[in-house]
């Protein structure tokens, strides 16, 4: 990565804050705090590619001498966007909607690069594949605690791993960052990870 440029997160996902940070110590964590209501007609690629860039250019007008990446990922079943559940009904609903069937996992992600003035947008797509789960499964996967920060209620790198059958595509891009997407977009806007 070239030194005289600093890695900006816009983000406060502790997920992707983890992942980063196996690539570069020095990773500034500057959470944005935009809307993340989806606009009436906006397709669910449309919408998580206009929620990294908005992430991205808010933190971006700060930050100079950067690189910042936004990020937003969802999860689509039968092409309704699941978000962060709202209470332990909500995490039920989703989960009960994600039992035994495949889903799709969508993650925009902007890299701006603030001392070009040069931005790049793209997506990444992962299926997955949960088992069917039983009542007394979704209500002990509730009582952990975990499925209330998570899009689709579930995390895959933790206790929801339990519940994955089969992925097609980057595992990452579940978590919540595809690192494979985000290098190629580092290079085109002149830098890199590694």
């Amino acid at each position: 990565m070239e030194k005289n440029l600093k890695l900006v997160l816009a983000s406060g996902s502790p997920r992707r804050r983890e992942i980063l940070s196996l690539f570069n110590k020095e990773l500034e964590v500057i959470p944005s705090q935009i809307s993340e209501l989806q606009h009436p007609d906006e397709s669910p690629k449309d919408y998580v590619s206009r929620l990294a860039k908005d992430k991205a250019q808010d933190i971006a007008k700060t930050c100079f001498e950067s690189l910042v990446i936004g990020a937003d990922t969802i999860v689509l079943y039968k092409n309704i966007v699941l978000g962060k559940p709202t209470c332990a009904k909500d995490a039920y609903r989703m989960l009960e909607m994600l039992s035994g069937n495949w889903h799709e996992v969508l993650t925009g992600v902007t890299v701006i690069n603030t001392y070009t003035s040069q931005s790049v947008v793209d997506t990444c797509q992962t299926r997955v594949k949960f088992s069917t789960l039983t009542a007394n499964e979704i209500q002990w996967y509730i009582g952990t605690n975990e499925p209330f920060d998570k899009a689709g209620a579930y995390a895959i790198q933790a206790y929801g791993s339990v519940f994955i059958e089969e992925i097609q595509g980057n595992y990452l891009n579940v978590v919540g960052l595809p690192i494979p997407l985000l290098r190629q977009l580092l290079k085109k806007v002149g830098s890199d990870l590694i």
